[in-house]
């Protein structure tokens, strides 16, 4: 009776593959089958939603014996694809069917002995990768005494050699030599699934499952990729349970049947037709942009341009790829510093939640290996690929907090993605580029404990030149006593404790603004005229004015300026950039340089205020090395009292000059062979 069952699934299966036609009227998986020998394949993607339509008895049998039934259907493509290609049949002997849209989902946290036999679907990210072995799968063993070939399927973890040889009766083991020109062999790989981060319960150490990946499926998914796993849940003997090879106690594992990654950037978050209607009827309210800047983490008063900074963060610009390879990210990086209380925080907090794909980590526990990529050793001793978190938040925002206090070789090795949106590894003989589309927002405390006004950007946070460039905006947040603000900032918060919730009218709930952040990645809108003749105009005059005073802008803080401008008009689901978008992007710029890009001795504004060394300091600078080399022509050496003296004539204070001249020591352009004289580094 089971055998007519089973027969019947396969009957009714190759009923599906021949007459299931698509909407344009041909017979989809057919013609899969038929295309193989010419794409050499050697699987076909059968789509769960396809099968119920045709016939639901097929869906009911492989949720009741997924095992059994992938077995039937497997025979059955196998023998329709032998009535088409006998030869190509014959050389891969197998088909196989893989799952595709399968309903039931569950989580990695769930998974327990009650799925042990079904099939499930799981979701994660994928967090580690081997290289590619090969196994075998049927192993063909030639007798040593007589010469006789034995086949023996290989069903086991370990290899399984021939009891004896039908021929000479030998039993012997090493009377066994595998042949390997007519043993079959099969692509063999391991990987590691993750939990999402934006699915994981607070305080939770996120569940992994490692997963064995074998024929087509195999360097189909790389570190940092989302994905969704059907697989029929099975048992393995526990790795080591109280040192004993075998015990009662397992381990729940995944056949892996099927691989689809996720493509979209909010592939969590689907938005129904009303939905997206209801956003672009909201759109049209004069009030919206303002109302949405409200809603950024309403619980912390005032800091608007910090908000709206950042919700343009999270949606971004357009990424570009041009003709030559070149690309241009589309993420906008922000630097936020100030004193300690100010909220910094508890912005990024929000922020990485709201995000559609967000990641939190503080500097202090942050290594380069754990935020971009690393090569990690596996039980038999190879190399794995390991992902960062920089690498997990692709295509969503990092937040990092306390960003100063992370140790500078470990903060080189974001330089990477925060500019080129990659991380590259090579180690332990693997070499590989990872995607790190993130956006990238720091909060870091001043050298000090509280922000100097008195002292340069640079001068306040000890970070690299190198670093800072990379961002996009740079933001202070001072603690400065203020009666009418203080005022307001008691009452805020006050109001808050005693009612537990923010007191503000027209504001957007998270779930509203979620959704509507991961609708407006979607769009991608060009530049329109207005918005480029705009900010062409803005930067030529502030190029122009840099002639003759300080660096106000460069062609970095211009891609800045498009990529703010793009954000804003995806906000206001465009998808054409406007003048006023781009009037948006250079308010925050300047918003963003008169706070951090000024030149405290000339009180203008100066880009390279922001990496160290303002217009001023570098003329002075120069003045010091021109003296040191006249001093060094006439005497031999720069006596450092002379070079003082010289300075003082060319009206640069004596102080100004001493900081300047260890600056130069420091920096290497001057050695002092008896700490009273310079000599320049030839």
């Amino acid at each position: 009776m089971e055998q007519d069952k089973t027969e019947s699934v396969a009957v009714l299966f190759s009923n599906f593959i021949r007459g299931f036609t698509n909407n344009e009227g041909k017979f989809k998986y057919l013609d899969a089958i038929i295309s193989m020998p010419i794409n050499l394949e050697k699987s076909i993607v059968v789509s769960f939603e396809d099968m119920l339509i045709f016939d639901s008895k097929l869906c009911e049998f492989l949720e009741k014996n997924p095992s059994e039934a992938i077995k039937q259907f497997e025979e059955a493509a196998l023998m329709i694809l032998t009535e088409h290609d006998v030869e190509y049949a014959k050389k891969i002997k197998k088909v196989r069917v893989r799952i595709s849209g399968y309903p039931q989902s569950v989580t990695i946290r769930d998974l327990n002995s009650s799925f042990i036999g079904k099939i499930v679907k799981i979701e994660g990210v994928v967090v580690r990768q081997s290289q590619v072995k090969t196994q075998l799968v049927e192993g063909t063993f030639r007798c040593l005494s007589c010469g006789t070939l034995i086949s023996v399927e290989q069903n086991s973890q370990s290899l399984t050699l021939p009891k004896t040889c039908p021929a000479c009766n030998a039993n012997n083991p090493s009377n066994f030599e595998l042949d390997p020109s007519k043993s079959v062999f099969d692509d063999f790989q391991m990987i590691s699934i993750q939990e999402k981060p934006e699915s994981l319960p607070a305080g939770q150490i996120p569940q992994t499952i490692d997963l064995n990946l074998t024929g087509d499926l195999t360097n189909k998914v790389r570190p940092g990729d989302r994905v969704k796993i059907t697989g029929i849940v099975g048992i393995r003997y526990a790795k080591s349970v109280f040192g004993k090879p075998k015990s009662k106690v397992f381990e729940l594992s995944l056949e892996v049947n099927n691989i689809e990654i996720e493509t979209e950037e909010s592939s969590d978050l689907i938005l129904s037709e009303e939905q997206i209607e209801k956003f672009k009827k909201d759109v049209k309210d004069p009030l919206f942009y303002r109302k949405l800047v409200s809603s950024v983490a309403p619980s912390i008063h005032g800091l608007d341009h910090i908000k709206e900074a950042i919700l343009l963060q999270l949606v971004g610009g357009v990424p570009k790829q041009f003709k030559d390879g070149i690309r241009v990210r589309g993420d906008i990086n922000i630097l936020l510093v100030g004193d300690p209380g100010t909220g910094k925080s508890q912005l990024l907090k929000y922020a990485q939640r709201i995000a559609p794909r967000g990641l939190y980590t503080s500097g202090r526990g942050a290594t380069a290996a754990g935020l971009t990529a690393a090569a990690v050793r596996d039980e038999s001793g190879t190399f794995m690929l390991e992902a960062g978190a920089l690498v997990l938040a692709d295509k969503g925002l990092a937040a990092i907090d306390e960003f100063e206090k992370m140790r500078e070789e470990d903060r080189v090795a974001i330089h990477e993605a925060l500019e080129q949106q990659t991380c590259s590894i090579a180690k332990g003989g693997i070499v590989a580029t990872l995607n790190a589309r993130t956006a990238v927002l720091a909060a870091a405390n001043p050298q000090l404990g509280r922000y100097d006004p008195n002292r340069s950007f640079y001068d306040n946070i000890s970070l690299s030149s190198t670093i800072l460039s990379r961002f996009d905006l740079y933001f202070i947040l001072r603690d400065v006593p203020n009666p009418s603000t203080d005022e307001e900032l008691v009452t805020h918060i006050l109001a808050q404790h005693r009612y537990n919730e923010v007191i503000k009218e027209e504001i957007f709930d998270i779930n509203y603004l979620r959704k509507f952040i991961a609708h407006a990645k979607t769009i991608e809108p060009k530049l329109s005229k207005d918005a480029e003749a705009t900010i062409k105009t803005y930067f030529l005059s502030l190029r122009s004015a840099s002639s003759s005073t300080s660096l106000q802008i460069t062609p970095r803080q211009l891609e800045s300026l498009i990529r703010l401008s793009e954000a804003r008009a995806k906000l206001m689901l465009r998808s054409e950039v406007l003048k006023e978008d781009a009037e948006v992007a250079i308010r925050l710029y300047k918003i963003s340089m008169e706070q951090v890009g000024i030149d405290m001795e000339t009180g203008q504004i100066d880009v390279d205020a922001i990496t160290g060394k303002p217009r001023s300091t570098r003329e002075k600078m120069s003045t010091i090395m021109s003296i040191c080399d006249q001093l060094e022509n006439e005497f031999g050496s720069a006596p450092v009292e002379e070079v003082l003296k010289r300075c003082e004539e060319k009206g640069i204070d004596k102080n100004d000059a001493r900081r300047l001249i260890n600056q130069l020591l420091r920096d290497g352009i001057f050695y002092s062979p008896d700490d009273k004289s310079l000599k320049r580094v030839r």
